[in-house]
């Protein structure tokens, strides 16, 4: 069995981490795993894509388009971008929160929020959208999107590992400083998404 997640953000987001909290939760659960990253630009707020491959059989680290299982979009447009590596009915998991590019701050171009989330809404397999934005604020830090992020990734059924398994990984790779806020914002999205 596989399963390959792919997350989509701008830079700054943590998306590279989240990645890697997913890829070691599948160690812990003794499962093969692949990730890859493309940074756009290398900049802050440049386009930011992780690939995570999990289980058997893996054939590269690259999800190919339309074969996703989840799509994890910590910023809006990013996340309507990438919509067609999802393999039809697969998952989407969004931040309802924009991050305007420049394009748009300099009028060269139109941020319309409202069509990206009509256009995510008729997704035809499971779509949810949230602010995690303002749920990691609440938890009290707003870089802690990534780990609200993860906290709804892991009410879905049948992952390849365990909500337990996917904090276990969390609280490794985060300063030890960070952990109140965030077990804080995985629980908040958990919760976003219906689990305790």
């Amino acid at each position: 069995m596989s399963q390959d997640i792919v997350i989509a953000g701008v830079g700054g987001q943590g998306t590279v981490l989240a990645s890697r909290i997913i890829a070691e939760a599948a160690i812990l659960a003794n499962q093969p795993v692949f990730t890859s990253e493309t940074i756009g630009m290398a900049q802050r707020e440049g386009c930011v894509t992780s690939n995570v491959r999990i289980g058997e059989p893996l054939y590269g680290a690259v999800i190919p388009d339309g074969k996703a299982d989840v799509l994890i979009g910590f910023e809006l447009a990013e996340t309507v971008r990438l919509l067609p590596k999802l393999k039809p009915g697969g998952t989407v998991i969004a931040n309802a929160t924009k991050i305007v590019p420049v394009s748009v701050a300099t009028g060269k171009s139109v941020y319309n929020e409202a069509q990206l989330s009509e256009y995510l809404n008729e997704w035809p397999g499971s779509c949810y959208i949230f602010d995690a934005s303002r749920l990691a604020e609440e938890a009290g830090s707003f870089k802690a999107v990534n780990i609200v992020m993860l906290g709804a990734l892991s009410t879905l059924p049948d992952l390849l590992f365990t909500s337990e398994q996917l904090l276990e990984a969390i609280l490794a790779m985060v300063p030890p400083k960070t952990t109140e806020i965030n077990k804080k914002a995985f629980l908040a999205g958990r919760q976003a998404l219906g689990g305790s």
